[in-house]
């Protein structure tokens, strides 16, 4: 004959139900995380339809001739954006180039067993510590060592190669090269933060059956391990080239401010985030409405570029798949 056979409640279990307690908790931790992601879609929401409303009478008034124009003159009510969206593109691409680099092999040599745990932690610090530098800070120190360091190679480049478009003028002060050497310092943390996570994601057998079938420990860092995190190792340069672009103080120090458009290395040039800050200051009403109108141009490029990276993500992760 069948007997019902009660489950008697073990107390000395780890796998136990949740409580109405516990469940309470659960439920409004999910409730406060969806109010946290509303609040920050609708701050973006806010923010751009704040900027491009006080953007509408600028474009009503100059249209897409303000970003193809080259001319900054508010006296004679001339605007322009298009130098200032090339050096805002030129500059953070130099300074994502060579903080790309540095970072990304600076991740390797603190992840990969070059150094021993402390010591690495060591530099790990330091490098998180150059985050916690003011801009201005940098801004100075680009201004008193970097533009002096450089000017002697810059001088050389001129004299024997000033045939090529990145090299035919001089370094005379602010330019482009030392605004992206200081601002490829000042993203380098960041790259190599979110590069460090992502090598250390990486399962330890994988690395493991890399040397288990005879790679040496470069091959098992280049072939294996970097492959492997490729779609992390990206994630941080995207996050790299959105700070670049949105740099403001040590641009306005560094790159000179000169609405030009040069491939050269060495001319003064100006961003999109430079003319905003230096101009809002002395800005009238009508000015304010242009300034509102680059704002939004430069919001846009940072969105795109952040669109652009993601959907590079994914595609790679559905193809690794």
């Amino acid at each position: 004959m069948n007997k019902h056979f009660a489950v008697l409640p073990q107390t000395d279990s780890v796998c136990q139900p949740p409580t109405s307690t516990q469940f309470m908790l659960d439920s409004g931790f999910r409730g406060l995380c969806h109010f946290g992601v509303f609040l920050i879609l609708l701050l973006v929401v806010a923010l751009v339809v704040e900027i491009g409303g006080k953007a509408v009478p600028g474009i009503q008034k100059y249209g897409a001739g303000f970003i193809a124009g080259t001319v900054w003159d508010p006296n004679q009510l001339q605007y322009g954006i298009l130098p200032a969206i090339w050096g805002t593109l030129y500059s953070s691409l130099l300074a994502l180039l060579i903080g790309g680099f540095f970072g990304v092999m600076m991740a390797i040599f603190l992840t990969q067993d070059f150094l021993p745990p402390r010591l690495a932690m060591v530099f790990r610090t330091i490098i998180e510590l150059l985050a916690a530098i003011p801009s201005v800070v940098y801004g100075l120190w680009g201004i008193f060592v970097v533009i002096p360091a450089i000017r002697p190679l810059a001088d050389w480049l001129h004299q024997a190669l000033g045939w090529l478009p990145f090299f035919n003028s001089t370094l005379s002060g602010p330019g482009l090269l030392p605004a992206a050497i200081v601002l490829a310092i000042m993203i380098l943390p960041t790259i190599a933060a979110v590069s460090q996570d992502a090598l250390r994601a990486v399962p330890l057998k994988t690395k493991q059956a890399a040397h288990g079938m005879g790679a040496t420990h470069w091959e098992a860092i280049l072939k294996v391990m970097l492959p492997t995190a490729a779609t992390g190792i990206f994630g941080a340069l995207v996050l790299g080239l959105g700070r670049a672009l949105g740099e403001t103080m040590a641009l306005a120090m560094l790159v000179g401010n000169s609405n030009q458009i040069s491939l050269s290395l060495f001319s003064p040039a100006n961003t999109l985030a430079a003319l905003l800050a230096l101009n809002f200051p002395e800005a009238g009403p009508a000015e304010v409405e242009v300034l509102m109108y680059a704002a939004l141009v430069l919001m846009l490029i940072t969105l795109v570029v952040n669109l652009v990276g993601s959907s590079i993500m994914m595609i790679s992760q559905r193809g690794g798949k």
